[in-house]
């Protein structure tokens, strides 16, 4: 061994915080312990709280309000979450709504369209009522009330054409 290096070994009291003292040897002196082998629950078998220097309540001011934190920050998670989900509903509300109205508005042409067609029918069979045939233009025109421009049927004279104009006017309305 070198000489001078190494520090002296030397007689040790330890004194434990359960008023417990024994000797050992040490580098030191004196020692004070906060357990020992009398008060430690290995030992004894007894279950013990043990808190020197107020630990426990340093480490609950100090990290306890953890669990508000962890509870805030749950409920933020929930929040946020509960916001998406009512987003998603909105939204799906919406796209129902506006597929309602696109089949809404597809049933009133289809009315219309019906509608129409049944005056066209009804604006022929008065006209064939009265032996008159048009062709199809001249229903147009007759069912949408505008003024027929000619008889399209050669064979009809011209003075049968003026009647049919009237009795399709009477029939649309």
């Amino acid at each position: 061994m070198k000489k001078d290096i190494h520090p002296n070994y030397i007689d040790c009291t330890v004194k434990c915080s359960c008023g417990n003292t024994f000797q050992t040897r040490s580098t030191k002196p004196e020692l004070k312990i906060d357990i020992c082998n009398t008060c430690h629950p290995f030992f004894t078998g007894q279950q013990k709280f043990i808190d020197t220097g107020g630990r426990v309540q340093r480490f609950a001011d100090r990290f306890g309000s953890a669990k508000e934190a962890v509870a805030a920050r749950e409920a933020a998670k929930k929040a946020e979450r509960a916001a998406e989900l009512e987003a998603i509903e909105a939204k799906k509300k919406a796209e129902r709504e506006a597929k309602a109205a696109e089949k809404a508005a597809r049933a009133a042409s289809f009315a219309a369209k019906a509608e129409k067609e049944a005056r066209k029918a009804a604006a022929a069979e008065a006209i064939e009522d009265e032996g008159i045939s048009l062709d199809a233009t001249d229903l147009d025109q007759e069912v949408t009330g505008s003024e027929p421009v000619a008889v399209s049927d050669a064979s009809a004279p011209e003075a049968d054409a003026a009647p049919a104009a009237e009795a399709a006017e009477e029939a649309a309305e």
